[in-house]
């Protein structure tokens, strides 16, 4: 079998040198973030930007839909790679990193195809029930997780695909003795889906992790 490579910051800095070209604007946000401290641990890596923007053009995915926006890198790399009449639905509660993530939707010319709510996930889940989405990605508050995973399947027909963030926890799931109720609970949700008999999914060690599921 052969072994997993582990990513050094040598190694990930190479990786980005043949991969992917960010957008000035993608890489304006990920300067942003790291003028703030801790916070800045809820970007999405920028790994997980080139696996988002892959899946979108290899499905031929047109309409989606975030759960957690924050300041909107990871929605930057879903429009960007949309088609021209593509859309993003953005769901966020905080009002002041929405604004942020407006801003920058603007000034890379894809507010356009944008539309955020600013209110919690599951309000706005409950009046986008009629909705249909060819792709959901969650990266919300882990508490939640199991609620915006069932509604996301109401969200899709057979094909559709979720993608949910930060499922390794930093690695911690995998440790029996850790009982913090964040590392419990993510643990827990891994386990629903991977025993959910309504979709096949695989976890995909990019980023702090990340869940793909298919609905059959």
């Amino acid at each position: 079998m052969g072994k997993n490579l582990e990513i050094t910051e040598k190694i990930q800095k190479y990786i980005d040198n043949f991969s992917l070209k960010l957008n000035p604007v993608q890489q304006e946000i990920i300067d942003y973030n790291n003028t703030l401290g801790d916070i800045k641990r809820m970007q999405v890596a920028t790994s997980q930007c080139h696996f988002l923007h892959l899946i979108i053009k290899t499905s031929n995915i047109k309409n989606v839909l975030e759960i957690g926006t924050f300041t909107g890198l990871s929605a930057l790399s879903i429009s960007l790679a949309l088609p021209d009449d593509g859309k993003l639905v953005a769901l966020d509660k905080n009002e002041e990193t929405s604004r942020v993530a407006i801003n920058f939707f603007k000034k890379a010319n894809q507010d356009n195809k944008i539309k955020t709510i600013v209110k919690p996930a599951l309000d706005s889940l409950d009046e986008l029930k009629d909705s249909k989405f060819d792709m959901v990605f969650i990266d919300a508050d882990k508490m939640n997780y199991k609620e915006y995973y069932e509604r996301s399947l109401n969200l899709l027909d057979k094909g559709g695909l979720i993608i949910v963030d930060n499922v390794l926890w930093h690695g911690e799931v995998a440790d029996v003795d850790n009982l913090d109720k964040y590392t419990i609970n993510i643990r827990e949700f891994n386990s629903y889906v991977a025993n959910d008999k309504r979709v096949e999914q695989i976890i995909i060690p990019l980023g702090d992790g990340m869940t793909v599921c298919r609905v059959l």
